[in-house]
């Protein structure tokens, strides 16, 4: 049975959202980007429109969220105080306790995704490490893992570029990863992932260590402006294999973009390549591969306002997108992010797609440094 001090933690949190996400600001904003919505010739600018709907679907969910989190602590208010006349079961104002408490906890995780690009869908692409058949089968088992998280979140899973490995798993794969706000939650998954487990690909049953690198970054849409430059990009095409029917290796659908990207605040160059084999439509592919490397244009951008950010705020710790961020050991049952040093020993939960004890441990610790 709850006590006392813990309803009123509930309800003082409950509060404190309210001022935090400013949800009285947020009733007046609706009522007037809904106006907007109806002025004549509104849709006449079709991409403008969208993003002013955009807008007030975002408002409307932070005001739902809210709404949903203050039903459920008066609703354990009054059980509790019903408990008091003898008039409900200790059990049942445990239930709605546990239901309000999850709420507000994941309505505050959510509050802290607050930066630019945190309410964008994602990009997740997974490459295998060195180590040949070891290394492709654990990024399959990586891209499992994510696949499963997104399902078990109602987030839509897209396949925008996947190579087989030679004898089993996968060299690499593209993900896009659609749904409420899964850039700002998937965001802190970049870096190298390294696992450790008695290989099934080693006769003498040795322990092999093999590594995968994962990177993340906004989806963006036609709403948001980034230039690309038309005479950096060449083409190629090919036939796609993995797959995907039976003629999938008759046609070349594949596209493959290269962008010679020239860095506007270091003047360093680099190639940028994308492949893409979502559909057998060779245009259609084209313009998935346009769209992933706005995506990819834009989080150069964003790395770099968080890398000047990183230099004003001095003294907190600074985020390395490319180390390695996590190790999986089988054998010990154990898997460790070594950045916040959150664990558990629930291996088989983690490759279910269990991440929310990672991501919750990762935004607590560094949401203040990756929101711009």
């Amino acid at each position: 049975m709850i006590t006392a001090e813990q309803l009123k933690d509930i309800k003082d949190r409950t509060e404190a959202l309210c001022r935090y996400l400013q949800i009285d600001r947020k009733l007046i904003e609706v009522e007037e980007e809904e106006l907007r919505t109806q002025a004549p010739g509104f849709w006449d600018d079709q991409k403008a429109a969208e993003a002013q709907m955009k807008k007030v679907k975002t408002l409307k969910k932070w005001i739902d969220g809210y709404n949903e989190v203050k039903a459920a602590t008066e609703d354990t208010e009054v059980a509790f105080d019903f408990y008091k006349e003898e008039m409900t079961t200790e059990q049942e104002v445990d239930e709605y306790y546990g239901k309000a408490l999850k709420l507000i906890e994941d309505l505050e995780l959510k509050n802290m995704l607050q930066g630019e690009a945190d309410n964008m869908d994602a990009v997740l692409k997974i490459n295998a490490g060195a180590g040949g058949t070891e290394a492709q089968d654990w990024a399959q088992m990586l891209m499992r893992m994510y696949q499963r998280y997104a399902e078990q979140h109602g987030y839509k899973v897209t396949i925008s570029n996947f190579q087989d490995g030679e004898d089993a798993g996968i060299k690499t794969v593209t993900m896009e990863i659609v749904g409420d706000m899964a850039y700002g939650y998937l965001k802190g998954e970049s870096g190298v992932h390294r696992l450790v487990r008695v290989s099934p690909y080693n006769a003498q049953g040795k322990r092999m260590t093999s590594f995968a690198s994962v990177f993340v970054t906004p989806l963006v849409d036609d709403t948001i402006n980034v230039e690309i430059e038309q005479a950096r990009i060449s083409w190629d095409t090919f036939r796609s294999s993995g797959a995907g029917g039976q003629n999938v290796n008759k046609v070349e659908s594949g596209v493959r973009l290269r962008y010679q990207y020239k860095d506007p605040y270091t003047g360093e160059e680099e190639e940028i390549l994308i492949e893409n084999t979502e559909t057998r439509d060779q245009p259609k592919n084209k313009e998935n591969a346009l769209r992933l490397l706005r995506s990819m244009l834009y989080d150069k951008e964003l790395q770099h306002r968080m890398a000047e950010q990183a230099k004003v705020e001095a003294g907190k710790k600074k985020i390395e997108w490319g180390s390695q961020i996590r190790s999986y050991v089988f054998d010990d049952r154990r898997v460790k992010d070594h950045r916040t040093n959150y664990q558990t020993s629930d291996v088989g939960g983690v490759m279910d797609g269990k991440l929310d004890g990672f991501i919750k441990a990762y935004l607590m610790e560094f949401a203040g440094e990756t929101n711009n």
